[in-house]
């Protein structure tokens, strides 16, 4: 009584035999008892052993705090509250608080969040690096498109490509599996295969080059069904692939669950080549699977746009529905003589708005690509 009397601050107070702790004294439990009328009649001759916990939580001085953490929760709410005992060889050396370990925890969790924030941030100073010369060839391109690129955290999945040939120019839009930095390791391993497959066929046949990742990607991450080992993975991405012929005049189109859109000077709607739906580099998807080609002529000052489902998916409104196609179409049908940059900038803005529509504002869903590009 004396000693926590003395020292306020103590929260539990050790049990020491020998120099070795055989249990805890809990300040507010021992308080509670001896405030009981009569307390010095029924406690002031018994053993401080009365009031102990026989079984505290005993550690080491050399245990990680990890394992420290773990062994807290696994004893609970006492332990928390009451301390634990720290030994030195089975000697008692001193008395743990479980608000310091909570706090130590924290501080510890939050360099650990803090260094990966830096690694994370890093990484997207990378991706954004890879995206700026595909974004410069599709400036060099198309004299009126645009392109926003937006991920769900610092770094996404989506990533397009664009490059300038001669007689025209390829470009691509493509969704990889997540999102995060699952997701971009995903758009490296896509966007070389991309790469590769182009140096290798050419841009011309974009069915092709769709089946030329495919082949890449299910080798890279050994997801061919006749695989000796059990797949560790089923990722891939969905795509969109084309191919511009300026001197034709000619789009050549082959899609894997992304699709294009095309609005042309004298149409009312817009035009649909729907992508297949067969994604690319799945284990569900064969090695040797071939995609479809689409090729269309189009007259001058037609419209392309593609975009990936973080557009449609998106969840939003007074009713808390998807954003969905139909209004994307009439967003873009309704604002068709404006530049392409702000036909897309005005679809971004309705996204926004969408999202914070209803009664509380929606969290970004998916990583968003949206393309535009009047040829």
């Amino acid at each position: 009584m004396e000693l926590f009397s003395t020292h306020r601050g103590m929260i539990s107070l050790a049990v020491i035999e020998d120099q070795r702790p055989i249990g805890l004294i809990n300040r507010n439990i021992f308080l509670l008892q001896m405030s009981k009328p009569f307390h010095r009649e029924l406690y002031d001759k018994k053993s401080c052993i009365a009031f102990m916990d026989k079984e505290p939580l005993i550690v080491d001085e050399d245990m990680d705090i990890d394992t420290l953490t773990d062994k807290t929760i696994e004893y609970g709410e006492k332990a928390l509250t009451d301390g634990f005992i720290v030994t030195r060889g089975n000697r008692f050396i001193g008395l743990g608080n479980g608000l310091s370990l909570m706090r130590a925890v924290a501080g510890i969790q939050a360099e650990k969040n803090r260094q990966i924030m830096q690694s994370i941030e890093y990484a997207s100073v990378i991706q954004r690096a890879m995206l700026r010369g595909p974004s410069e060839a599709l400036a060099a391109a198309a004299s009126d498109c645009a392109l926003v690129w937006e991920p769900r955290d610092v770094v996404g999945g989506d990533f397009y490509h664009f490059s300038v040939h001669e007689n025209g120019w390829f470009g691509a839009v493509a969704d990889c599996t997540g999102h995060g930095v699952p997701g971009a390791f995903m758009t490296l391993i896509a966007s070389s295969a991309l790469t590769k497959a182009i140096e290798q066929l050419g841009p011309r046949e974009p069915a092709a080059l769709l089946a030329a990742v495919n082949r890449s990607v299910k080798t890279l991450l050994s997801q061919a069904r006749d695989s000796v080992c059990t797949p560790q993975s089923d990722d891939g991405l969905d795509a969109a692939f084309f191919w511009f012929d300026a001197q034709r005049r000619e789009l050549r189109f082959a899609g894997a669950r992304i699709a294009m859109h095309i609005l042309k000077p004298d149409q009312a709607q817009l035009d649909v080549l729907p992508g297949q739906r067969k994604g690319v580099g799945y284990i569900d998807s064969p090695a040797e699977h071939a995609w479809t080609q689409s090729t269309v002529e189009l007259p001058e000052g037609s419209l392309l746009f593609v975009a990936t489902d973080g557009l449609t998916d998106q969840i939003g409104g007074p009713r808390q529905i998807a954003f969905g196609k139909r209004r994307a179409a009439d967003i873009i049908l309704a604002h068709r003589s404006e530049p392409a940059a702000r036909i897309c900038e005005t679809l971004r803005q309705a996204l926004a708005q969408w999202q914070d529509a209803g009664r509380e504002p929606q969290r970004r869903r998916d990583d968003l690509t949206l393309f535009f590009a009047r040829i």
